[in-house]
């Protein structure tokens, strides 16, 4: 009886830590004007996800600027990051579907939001939020997915253009500095072969430390 009990508490504990293992968040996001041009992202509890990337016409303009065209691969966030998700995404507004406000406003993309578990299900779909924590979690998650498609850049250019790597690696130091890219920890396994390669500019060496540094904090 006392070994059921403590294997109960500890059950208990873990959920309390990271939320129930059968709910889910996905997340879909559309802009035309972006390549690639929409992606859904998956999340669980502890973590753990799924990223897909692809579609939409390549502009004329960067014709020549190597960019995934597609992007398929298992993520790993912080627990701090996908604990506040995990906790926003419960608002009743998401849940019922009232997340756009219907404001004539810049397109920003369309994000459609949607949880499942053993509480409940629901979701939304908006361009702009009025609501702060919405709009927030919206930009968020927009940012993690942007942050997906910078490190399957990184691999393209370590492998096809290692020049290049410089100024990639320039926008995404000061990209996450100002939010618009989060979730660094993420791209860690790329950063990580940057800051070991000896083939690669110092600069770019450096720069992939810095960023894993930021991941730990």
């Amino acid at each position: 009886m006392k070994m059921l009990l403590l294997g109960t508490l500890a059950v208990a504990i873990a959920q309390a830590a990271y939320g129930d293992p059968g709910s889910v968040v996905q997340v879909e996001y559309s802009n035309p004007s972006l390549y690639p041009s929409q992606w859904t992202l998956t999340i669980h509890p502890d973590g753990s996800g799924h990223f897909h990337a692809e579609g939409g016409t390549r502009p004329q303009y960067d014709a020549d600027v190597l960019v995934p065209t597609k992007v398929d691969r298992d993520v790993n966030l912080s627990s701090g990051f996908t604990n506040r998700v995990f906790e926003e995404v419960r608002d009743p507004r998401i849940l019922g579907g009232k997340c756009e406000s219907h404001l004539k406003v810049a397109f920003q993309g369309t994000k459609k939001i949607s949880y499942s578990g053993p509480d409940g299900h629901g979701g939304c779909e908006f361009n702009y939020s009025k609501t702060k924590e919405i709009q927030d979690l919206g930009e968020s998650l927009v940012a993690v997915g942007a942050t997906l498609i910078e490190g399957a850049r990184l691999e393209l250019l370590l492998q096809h253009d290692p020049l290049g790597l410089d100024s990639a690696m320039q926008y995404i130091v000061e990209a996450s500095s100002d939010g618009r890219l989060q979730q660094i920890c993420a791209i860690r396994g790329i950063l990580e072969r940057l800051e070991e390669d000896p083939h690669v500019l110092d600069r770019v060496r450096k720069r992939a430390r810095v960023l894993l540094a930021s991941t730990d904090k």
